[in-house]
């Protein structure tokens, strides 16, 4: 990992800089996909299956056969497991709940807000070198509890024509309404536009590559909503002497593995610190079995030192990290004073990996620094705010000349008369 020491604030744009691709150098594939989706329907998912996945399917539909057989390929040891996240999940997006609010502003005047759930949301669980099963249960969870009428999930089948057996049995178990084979650019368009097999949808969720979020961000220009930009996963440590510098490392290397273009960022106070955090990832990277993954990740990563917690804060808020861990014996400053970050993991024994799981908050978080203007999922990503109102005789009385002099004050005359016809009935 790169060693930087107090770096110049005018140097920080370049240091946290993260290691992605723009979307000048993708978008040019991602809209030529989409329009073949739109134009040709299935037939132009099952070509960029067979390009992208190198598999001819004849139906990309998960049957109830398949369900059935992957539930018997669990271990009960994993089904207890996933019983356990479950369990967290559901009570922690169930508290979200929140009762609607109903007042009168004026006497006459009755305004009130009530949530409706969304009724068709698409699921994108990326497959890969890592079938991300965990993200069924952190969308499909608030998705039902939010009361979606329809779930469907999109997962890139693998080289047998097969999605893992962990995604379909979450799916089953969190009341997933329809599977489909497709991943990548194509999924998202066929969640977009609708195609004979993949239904439209009215809102996207879920993480996935650059070019599964550049599809993301081109969907809303065809009046799809998503939860947020999600690409490549990112890690920001900030930790002091305090810290157990093997646990840093770990939690270091726990996202580093998710890919070669994942960031990690470890930012100090302790100089010491700093180089016993460089040594455990070193000796703990040769364990991994995705070493290599790994490994690419690291050398895009940084050990920064700042000499104090001011420093660290403000470079901290700078970057907007998705995940943000801290291990200082000062943790009440940054809890109370951070502003831009996905997720807070606190004390040296909160790893990353919890909320990856089974502490029962959500994993789906904004990164490449949207931190700073988005939420993580949560129960409110599936619902929507609707108001109403009712105005009785005497409540139009009430505000109707209001309405009247500020309708004509913006030059809409119908907006003032159709105050004006109600008003003089009243008299």
């Amino acid at each position: 990992m790169n060693k930087i020491y107090n770096p110049e604030r005018n140097t920080w744009g370049d240091i946290l800089k993260r290691p992605t691709q723009t979307v000048d150098d993708i978008e040019t594939t991602v809209i030529s996909v989409f329009n073949e989706v739109r134009d040709e329907g299935d037939e132009a998912i099952k070509k960029y299956t067979e390009r992208f996945d190198w598999v001819t399917l004849d139906s990309n539909i998960v049957t109830l056969e398949e369900l059935q057989g992957a539930a018997l390929l669990i271990s009960d040891a994993l089904k207890n497991a996933i019983d356990l996240a479950k369990l967290n999940i559901i009570a922690f997006h169930s508290a979200q709940k929140t009762k609607g609010i109903k007042l009168e502003t004026t006497n006459g005047v009755t305004c009130w807000q009530e949530k409706r759930p969304i009724e068709k949301v698409g699921l994108y669980i990326p497959g890969g070198t890592a079938p991300l099963f965990s993200t069924v249960l952190m969308l499909a969870i608030p998705a039902q509890i939010a009361g979606c009428k329809e779930i469907v999930l999109c997962s890139p089948p693998n080289k047998e024509g097969k999605i893992a057996s962990e995604i379909l049995y979450a799916a089953q178990l969190c009341g997933v309404t329809k599977i489909i084979k497709v991943g990548g650019i194509q999924a998202i368009a066929g969640l977009t536009f609708g195609t004979e097999t993949i239904p439209k949808v009215y809102k996207i969720f879920g993480p996935g590559n650059q070019f599964v979020t550049v599809a993301k961000q081109l969907a809303t220009k065809y009046g799809v909503a998503i939860d947020m930009p999600a690409g490549p996963s990112e890690l920001l440590v900030v930790a002091d002497e305090t810290a157990n510098a093997a646990y840093v490392a770990s939690d270091l290397l726990s996202q580093a593995e998710h890919g070669s273009d994942s960031q990690v960022i470890l930012v100090s106070t302790s100089k010491k610190l700093i180089d016993s955090v460089s040594n455990e990832v070193e000796s703990q990277l040769q364990l991994l079995p995705r070493k290599a993954i790994a490994e690419k990740s690291i050398a895009n990563s940084k050990l920064i030192y700042v000499e104090n917690d001011t420093l660290a804060l403000e470079m901290i808020n700078e970057y907007g990290p998705e995940h943000f861990i801290i291990c200082t014996e000062n943790e009440d400053y940054y809890i109370n004073s951070i502003a831009n970050a996905g997720s807070v993991f606190i004390g040296n024994f909160t790893p990353e990996s919890a909320g990856d799981y089974a502490s029962g908050t959500n994993h789906t978080l904004p990164t490449n620094g949207f931190s700073k203007a988005y939420s993580g999922v949560n129960l409110d990503s599936f619902l929507k705010s609707m108001t109403f109102q009712k105005i009785s005789e005497e409540g139009l009385k009430n505000i109707g000349n209001a309405i009247e002099l500020m309708a004509e004050a913006e030059g809409l005359q119908a907006h003032k008369n159709a105050v004006s016809i109600r008003l003089k009935d009243l008299k």
